[in-house]
């Protein structure tokens, strides 16, 4: 994805429209585009800065997070459960989340979920 054009440009094009220039004509003299130059005076006359929004990041974690003391008690319950069971019981209470979702919400809680705790190899024969 590329980078948000700057925000001293985005100023500059802003400055030249409410000086009276035309939209089309301040993207001509600053060599954006038409769309873009209409974007940001509509930003500017809405939001008072011709900011770009926010990229990247994670946007769909704080679903999960709503939900996290309903996980957090159903894995409580029964510590055993595997994710497929725990997704089949946040979908019974109407909670629609899928297997992958719930390893990265254990993952970003920094918490394993191992059945049984290691065991040191074995120098006779491998271990399952």
């Amino acid at each position: 994805m590329g980078k948000p054009l700057s925000m001293d440009l985005r100023e500059r094009v802003v400055g030249a429209v409410s000086g009276g220039m035309s939209r089309r004509a301040a993207a001509r003299r600053f060599g954006v585009s038409a769309a873009s130059a209409v974007r940001w005076t509509a930003l500017h006359r809405d939001h008072g800065k011709p900011a770009a929004k926010p990229q990247g990041g994670d946007t769909r974690s704080a679903k999960t997070e709503a939900s996290a003391a309903r996980i957090w008690a159903l894995h409580e319950a029964a510590p055993d459960i595997t994710l497929a069971e725990l997704r089949a019981m946040l979908a019974a209470e109407g909670i629609a989340v899928a297997v992958p979702t719930l390893w990265r919400f254990f993952a970003r809680h920094h918490h394993t979920r191992k059945k049984r705790p290691a065991t040191r190899k074995s120098r006779i024969a491998p271990t399952s």
